[in-house]
């Protein structure tokens, strides 16, 4: 059986384009590669919005995957907003924490991506630097604000990641935060040019990856495919 896989979206005002006309709507948005790898490595997709506690949904899905955003309120990990953290919605983080921490209750799968490693280490009690550009060491990590580049990984021995990418890789970039605290989460995987955190993961669960690359934009499949099996398990 194919196994069922909630895909977390955001929700703002945007430019809703049709076959019909523009309107400028409040609109829950999510990229469709997330929808296509997910079923291409054999998994249905289900997309849940931020509407609130959404734990419930849970039970009717055999994995979770926390997708890509806008920002993460800094007050989730004690500190203020700075100048460049202009766009982010609490309520969105309450509710993909609220189905993080269920979900690891259950040691149901979870892939984070981008925001979503993001906000899985900040429920693991991690902190981010909210601007990398302005951080002393990762000035110009990569590209931002719409724009992607591409850089090496170090991928740690024996991690799982190791398992399923080997020791480096070439990935994408596509933020202007980064991760400066795991919390209680394991390093599996580090810039190679300025040494930023690049993925996580907790080895006492059956399945619990963030990357902060786009898996979905560079064809990963191999990634999905794990994730994917462990849900059907």
């Amino acid at each position: 059986m194919r196994p069922i896989i909630g895909i977390t979206c955001f929700m703002r005002e945007t430019l809703v384009f049709t076959a019909f006309g523009n309107w400028e709507k409040h609109a829950a948005v999510l990229p469709s590669d997330y929808v296509s790898e997910v079923d291409k490595a054999g998994g249905i997709p289900l997309i849940i919005p931020p509407a609130g506690d959404m734990t419930q949904i849970l039970d009717g899905i055999d994995g979770l995957l926390i997708s890509g955003g806008p920002d993460i309120d800094p007050s989730t990990y004690k500190e203020e907003a700075g100048e460049m953290t202009k766009e982010f919605f609490p309520e969105q983080d309450e509710s993909e924490i609220g189905l993080i921490n269920a979900a690891l209750d259950r040691d149901m799968p979870i892939l984070g991506i981008c925001r979503g490693m993001q906000i899985l280490t900040v429920a693991h009690g991690g902190s981010m630097h909210q601007h990398l550009d302005t951080t002393p060491g990762y000035e110009g990590h990569g590209a931002f604000d719409g724009g992607t580049s591409e850089h090496g990984i170090d991928i740690v021995e024996g991690s799982f990641l190791s398992r399923i990418m080997g020791s480096s890789f070439v990935v994408n970039s596509a933020h202007h935060q980064g991760v400066s605290d795991p919390g209680s989460l394991t390093v599996s995987a580090t810039a190679d040019h300025d040494g930023l955190i690049e993925a996580v993961e907790r080895t006492d669960k059956r399945f619990c990856v963030g990357v902060q690359w786009h898996p979905e934009r560079m064809g990963h499949d191999f990634l999905f495919s794990e994730f994917i099996e462990a849900a059907r398990g």
